[in-house]
C-alpha cells in the first residue's frame, strides 16, 4: 500500500479510531487485525518502501507459513483433497479417481514457485485432459512437472579423463545452490543466506556477480 495509505493505518491501529471519507466524525473500533504477505517486510523496511512502525504494530505475532516445497509430505493430503472435491464438481461427478504413485513422487519432488493453487491448477487440468478415467499418471501431468529433473543441482562429483574446468564447474553448482535456496525460501533473501550459512550481504553480492558472469 502507499504510504499516505500506511500512516493512516497505523493512526487506526493506534488511536482505534477513524473517518470515514468526507466524514469529520471519528468512529471507534476495536478490532484484530490479521495481515499475509508473500513480500519479504524486513526488506522492504530497509528499502524505506515499508514503514517501520507499522510493521513493528502489526507484527505482534508472526506465523510462519512454509512453502510446500518446504512441506512436501504434505502433497499427497491435497492432491486426493483436490481430486476429490474437483472431481465431484464435474458432470457427471467422478467420485474414484486415483493418483498413480509415480505421479505422486513427480508432483512431491517439484519445486512449486506457484505453492498450493498451482498444485491444484495441476490437479485440475489432469481431471479436464482425462474425461471417464479412474486414474491420473505422470502423462497427464503439466510439461514442467514431468520435467523434476531440471529442477535440480546435478551434485555428483566425476573427473572427465582430460580432466574439467574447476571455477567454471565451482561456479556452476555455486549458481544453482543460489538459485535453489532464494526458491526455497520464495525470495526471501536473509532465509536463504540462513539456509546457505552465509550472510545475507554476501549472498546478494554473489547473486550479482554470478548473474552477471553467467
Amino acid at each position: 500500500m502507499s504510504s499516505s495509505l500506511q500512516a493512516k493505518l497505523l493512526r487506526a491501529l493506534q488511536e482505534r479510531e477513524f473517518e470515514r471519507v468526507g466524514d469529520e466524525q471519528s468512529i471507534r473500533v476495536d478490532v484484530r487485525i490479521i495481515a499475509a504477505t508473500n513480500s519479504d517486510l524486513t526488506e522492504m523496511v530497509e528499502q524505506g518502501s515499508f514503514r517501520q512502525d507499522l510493521f513493528y504494530r502489526l507484527n505482534v505475532i508472526p506465523i510462519h507459513l512454509p512453502a510446500l516445497r518446504e512441506r512436501r509430505e504434505d502433497v499427497p493430503l491435497l492432491v486426493q483433497s483436490f481430486v476429490d472435491r474437483l472431481g465431484r464438481s464435474e458432470t457427471p461427478p467422478r467420485t474414484s479417481v486415483v493418483v498413480s504413485q509415480e505421479a505422486i513422487r513427480q508432483m512431491m519432488a517439484f519445486h512449486w514457485p506457484g505453492n498450493i493453487r498451482q498444485l491444484e491448477n495441476a490437479i485440475e487440468r489432469a481431471l479436464a485432459l482425462t474425461p471417464g478415467r479412474s486414474q491420473i499418471n505422470v502423462g497427464d501431468l503439466p510439461q514442467e512437472i514431468q520435467q523434476r529433473d531440471n529442477n535440480l543441482v546435478d551434485t555428483t562429483v566425476s573427473l572427465p579423463e582430460d580432466g574439467l574446468d574447476l571455477p567454471d564447474y565451482l561456479h556452476h553448482i555455486e549458481r544453482g545452490l543460489l538459485r535453489l535456496s532464494l526458491e526455497r525460501t520464495g525470495g526471501n533473501k536473509q532465509k536463504a543466506a540462513a539456509l546457505l550459512k552465509i550472510k545475507r550481504t554476501t549472498l546478494v553480492e554473489k547473486t550479482k556477480r554470478l548473474s552477471a558472469d553467467s
